[in-house]
């Protein structure tokens, strides 16, 4: 039994049957047969299906924001522009998936000699409850214009979310089957990655997740990519707007309810200017309200799951315990769900959680470093890759520092690290492979062919 619990509250919104093997089986079957004609359907045609999916999902984005709030906890402000991102997604993938797969002629010696892109077949998604639309259309807009067919295994705490998705598109004119969510737990997704008709999966989730599904994937020869965990570095310099960099900083660290994988969460300060930021940006997580996510002025909603909180709790005490020290929040509130309140944590040092790990929440770990090397070896001192930012007025500085000294997927100067449908997105080193959204997205899952005529 698949349950949906609204974190606020801990009741029980809603529960559904769990899949068996006979009907996923059945589910994969018929999104093979339809996609054995979706993928010969011409690119105006898929447009046009795209572009009215974006439509409704503007004209339903207060009932799916509703929808995130109640089972995963958005803030409802959040989760419309999280609904607006998914549209801007769908019109992007409409009006340039045909140019972004057009032929590419090449001279050789042949009287014609090119590159042809074709679908590969149903790609699996395995996707996070903390985007619970955003990552799912971030995959599907391209796939599914690129000709591709879709299977969504959802997070099993967003169910409600899942079966939205697929609604959306069958309103919105794409065939039975094209696109379909399996209710199943994760114990079902082996035989899912298994099954012949599968041809690619591609994950947003935790690293052990990750090694995992790409495990499976490679042992039955099929194309991963891998959006997994990160800890963000974010370098304040001594030349950087203190006051800007410490609202950035904060709005990063507290983006839906600090549960992103590329959110601020190592904050790496030259001691010139620690105490100054460390003042300014304290005041900016303390502005944090945190309520109930269907009220206006919440702007921290509970985390997803009680779990989840008390695992971040954890980590906070632990940190403490080995010399943190604890600037604000850090206590469990006393009222019902799952609500962690934003915290900073300083003196943070190798060999605390804080430090080490990823923190899932709103917790801020603010680090002191003498200078520029020492933060930039500080930011890289992590297995993780995915995001890193770079404060300082100094754009040639903060250019150079972001393009060839930050190990990561995405640099960003002077502003806090977002995905774009236009640029790609993805991670290095234990934050993934391969790469999500512009044109090198839709490429992901696509057989590149070389076409030679003698």
């Amino acid at each position: 039994m698949i349950q949906s619990i609204n974190p606020a509250t801990g009741k029980v919104l809603q529960q559904y049957e769990e899949l068996q093997p006979h009907a996923i089986n059945q589910k994969i079957t018929q999104g093979h047969q339809a996609w054995l004609d979706w993928r010969r359907t011409s690119y105006a045609h898929r447009a046009a299906l795209m572009h009215q999916a974006a439509k409704l999902l503007r004209v339903q984005s207060d009932k799916l924001a509703n929808l995130m709030a109640n089972e995963m906890g958005k803030p409802l402000k959040e989760g419309i522009g999280e609904i607006e991102k998914c549209a801007d997604t769908c019109d992007y993938y409409a009006e340039n998936a045909a140019q972004f797969l057009q032929d590419e002629s090449i001279m050789t010696d042949a009287s014609e000699s090119y590159v042809h892109f074709e679908p590969l077949g149903m790609v699996l998604a395995i996707m996070p409850w903390n985007f619970p639309f955003w990552q799912v259309f971030r995959f599907l807009a391209p796939a599914l214009m690129a000709g591709n067919a879709g299977l969504l295994k959802h997070a099993s705490n967003v169910p409600g979310c899942a079966l939205a998705i697929e609604r959306v598109l069958l309103e919105a004119g794409f065939p039975l089957h094209v696109f379909q969510t399996l209710l199943i737990g994760s114990k079902a997704i082996t035989k899912v990655i298994e099954h012949p008709h599968v041809k690619a999966v591609t994950l947003t989730g935790s690293t052990p997740a990750g090694r995992e599904v790409a495990a499976t994937a490679g042992k039955n020869l099929k194309k991963t990519v891998l959006e997994l965990g990160g800890s963000d570095p974010y370098i304040i310099l001594e030349d950087a707007d203190l006051a800007e960099a410490a609202k950035l900083c904060a709005k990063s660290r507290l983006i839906n309810n600090g549960q992103s994988c590329i959110a601020a969460k190592r904050f790496i300060v030259v001691e010139e200017v620690y105490e100054q930021f460390e003042k300014l940006f304290v005041a900016e997580m303390a502005k944090a309200v945190m309520g109930n996510p269907l009220n206006s002025d919440t702007t921290l909603g509970p985390m997803a799951r009680h779990d989840l909180r008390d695992e971040v709790h954890a980590q906070v005490e632990k940190s403490i315990g080995y010399g943190a020290k604890l600037l604000l929040g850090g206590k469990l509130p006393d009222c019902e769900g799952a609500y962690y309140p934003a915290t900073v944590l300083a003196d943070v040092a190798k060999g605390q959680p804080a430090y080490d790990e990823e923190i899932f929440g709103p917790v801020a770990a603010l680090i002191k470093v003498k200078d520029e090397a020492e933060a930039i070896q500080v930011a890289n001192d992590t297995v993780f890759g995915l995001g890193a930012a770079v404060f300082t007025q100094n754009k040639a500085r903060g250019k150079r520092i972001a393009a060839t000294e930050l190990e990561a997927g995405c640099c960003f100067v002077n502003t806090l690290v977002r995905s774009d449908p236009r640029l790609p997105f993805g991670g290095i080193k234990e934050s993934g492979y391969g790469r999500e959204l512009s044109h090198f997205g839709i490429k992901e899952f696509v057989n590149v062919k070389t076409v030679f005529v003698a």
